[in-house]
């Protein structure tokens, strides 16, 4: 619980310090990907450690911040996401273990590519 605390509070000063930083582009005009990362905290367990159970509440806010896959995207490699200790190539499997079936297949993310 401690640990899931300290997550999102790095979460909450990432956002606060980088919010003008990033153009909102990717993910609409009224929020950026920093904003939009806020709501995956459920998924801070499952970003860390590809054997985590992902939750449910992961699995809807990944389905619907993924209908933009840019955004997703954004998302993943947003300053408040590099700030929480998330590990990309296993943030990126989410999608995936969440059985989301309209997932962007073959996606690139920076250097990977979304499963």
């Amino acid at each position: 619980m401690g640990k899931f605390i300290c997550i999102l509070a790095l979460l909450l000063m990432a956002c606060v310090v980088s919010r003008g930083a990033l153009a909102a582009g990717e993910c609409g005009k009224s929020t950026t990907p920093d904003a939009e990362a806020m709501k995956l905290a459920p998924c801070a367990a499952a970003a860390q450690d590809a054997k985590a159970p992902v939750s449910d509440s992961c699995c809807a806010q990944v389905k619907s911040i993924g209908k933009n896959p840019s955004c997703l995207c954004a998302v993943m490699l947003s300053n408040t996401a590099k700030a929480s200790g998330i590990k990309l190539e296993t943030a990126i499997t989410i999608p995936k273990r969440c059985n989301i079936a309209d997932r962007p297949v073959g996606y690139k993310c920076g250097a990977y590519t979304l499963p």
